[in-house]
């Protein structure tokens, strides 16, 4: 018996034959992710938020120090209660960098093409197959855009969304916990997707064990943490992104009881064209191989679904930002049971429905995949608005490395990020100045490019005031980047 062969007859033949094959093309894949987000951080592309807030928060844990954002003004566990990150903070123990984000995420958005990759296998998916639904993953346009907007915890639930998943087909509970604790260690608001994952497998998949301790789990973290965990440390307030939802109610209980008792207003944003625009740019990479019979995975999707369709924030209902994240593992899912079925007459994909020549499907999946990936994806900023600010970039470099110690500092957004590895960062806003420019003992200004919050006027007026204020003097000045420090530190 070949080698093939005897990985097929292996009990647990989808792990083993998924790590396999694509192992190293998934490697690559990572490695690209990495130098991509890099380059963009590199360039003074990123952002305080949110990879500032991240690499501050892994850089006061690594230290032993209390997560407290100075950004958002509230501890870590008082934000999204992502647990995840006191992990991740360890590898700043072996040496602090703003790129371990960037490395844990470019890794776990990538790992996802091998549990997709077992999960096609596990359906009876013959190998061509599985290594194209691998394809329709890593060429998913919302995975390389979210590589490149700065650092989310939850990304790290993507692949373990997927792992639970086929932990469950595999009917491993024990490695299903695990993902699932894994899960909601990444953000509080993915124990709703938990909980409906839990449904579906109880009522679709048949997989009561699982379908019970995710539902069980879900709802009971999502109680826990929006009634105790985040009021605890966010001085008895709820999370802050309930604003999104204002007209639906002011706190998490009364937002869900008028979802019930008023559906009136939720009507309108449900059939508007931002929601159908929205579901178009989810659904249009995957649409061939759908099939109507096979779209119960969805059912875990709803809550995040509804949440970016119903939020006032227009970054929620689109490709580039994290939000959709929770909702892309069932997508895929949903395409693998429709093509897993498609022999069947009532099964069919839509592709398969369509009165074309038939050409081998594998093919026609990674070119469509690709073509997706060629529409939406966003791999021409790095030949367009990630250049707009080269030419103070030398500036910016050398005044930075003029902030020698981990004193308190105010900067703009993009800044922000190279210098978060100090307990006190704020930004630049110019509908909140600062109260007290004595609390700084650095202030970093970039008047050519003011930043985000920020305009020139009012770094401006900050130049100007510092330069008037007998407790500061002008460390460092060139093409419009200034540096001051206090006297005290100079």
């Amino acid at each position: 018996m070949n080698k093939l062969n005897y990985f097929k007859h292996l009990k647990y033949y989808p792990i083993i034959w998924s790590l396999a094959k694509p192992s190293k093309r998934i490697a690559l894949v990572a490695l690209i992710f990495f130098l991509c987000s890099s380059a963009r951080h590199t360039l003074f592309e990123s952002n305080a938020f949110e990879l500032g807030i991240y690499d501050q928060v892994a850089y006061l844990i690594s230290q032993g120090q209390t997560p407290f954002s100075s950004f958002l003004e509230i501890h870590h566990m008082g934000n999204h209660a992502a647990g995840v990150m006191y992990p991740v903070a360890l590898l700043y123990k072996i040496y602090p960098d703003v790129h371990w984000l960037l490395l844990v995420q470019a890794v776990a958005l990538a790992s996802g093409a091998l549990p997709v990759w077992s999960l096609a296998s596990q359906a009876g998916l013959n190998n061509s197959i599985s290594r194209a639904i691998a394809c329709i993953y890593l060429f998913y346009p919302l995975v390389f855009n979210v590589n490149l907007f700065d650092f989310h915890p939850e990304v790290i639930a993507l692949p373990a969304l997927l792992a639970a998943i086929l932990a469950a087909r595999l009917n491993k509970t024990l490695w299903f916990c695990a993902a699932i604790v894994l899960v909601l260690s990444c953000k509080a608001v993915l124990s709703l997707t938990v909980a409906a994952m839990g449904l579906w497998l109880l009522c679709f998949d048949k997989k009561r064990n699982c379908g019970l301790i995710a539902l069980f789990l879900g709802v009971g973290w999502f109680l826990v943490v929006t009634q105790a965990v985040i009021p605890y440390f966010n001085q008895g307030r709820e999370h802050a992104g309930i604003g999104r939802y204002g007209y639906l109610g002011h706190s998490v209980l009364e937002i869900a009881a008028n979802l019930i008792l008023k559906p009136n207003l939720i009507l309108g944003r449900l059939f508007s064209a931002d929601t159908f625009e929205y579901l178009a740019l989810l659904v249009l990479p995957v649409i061939w191989w759908l099939s109507p019979r096979h779209l119960t995975p969805l059912i875990s999707a709803v809550p995040m679904l509804a949440m970016n369709i119903l939020s006032d924030i227009p970054a929620q209902r689109d490709l580039i930002h994290q939000y959709s994240i929770p909702i892309l593992p069932f997508l895929l899912v949903a395409v693998i049971s429709s093509l897993a079925d498609s022999n069947q007459p009532k099964g069919k994909t839509i592709f398969e429905r369509l009165p074309i020549p038939k050409y081998p499907l594998p093919r026609v999946i990674v070119i469509w995949s690709l073509i997706g990936f060629l529409a939406l994806a966003k791999y021409g900023y790095f030949w367009t608005i990630y250049l707009d600010s080269l030419d103070t970039l030398p500036a910016t470099r050398e005044a930075i490395a003029l902030v020698k110690t981990k004193g308190s500092l105010l900067t703009t957004s993009h800044i922000a990020p190279h210098l978060t590895h100090r307990p006190v960062v704020q930004l630049t806003q110019a509908h909140a100045p600062p109260a007290n420019l004595a609390a700084f003992e650095y202030v970093l200004l970039n008047l050519r490019y003011p930043g985000w919050m920020s305009d020139r006027a009012f770094v401006q007026n900050l130049v100007t005031k510092l330069a008037n204020n007998p407790q500061f003097t002008l460390k460092y000045q060139r093409d419009d980047i200034y540096l001051f420090t206090q006297k005290a530190n100079k």
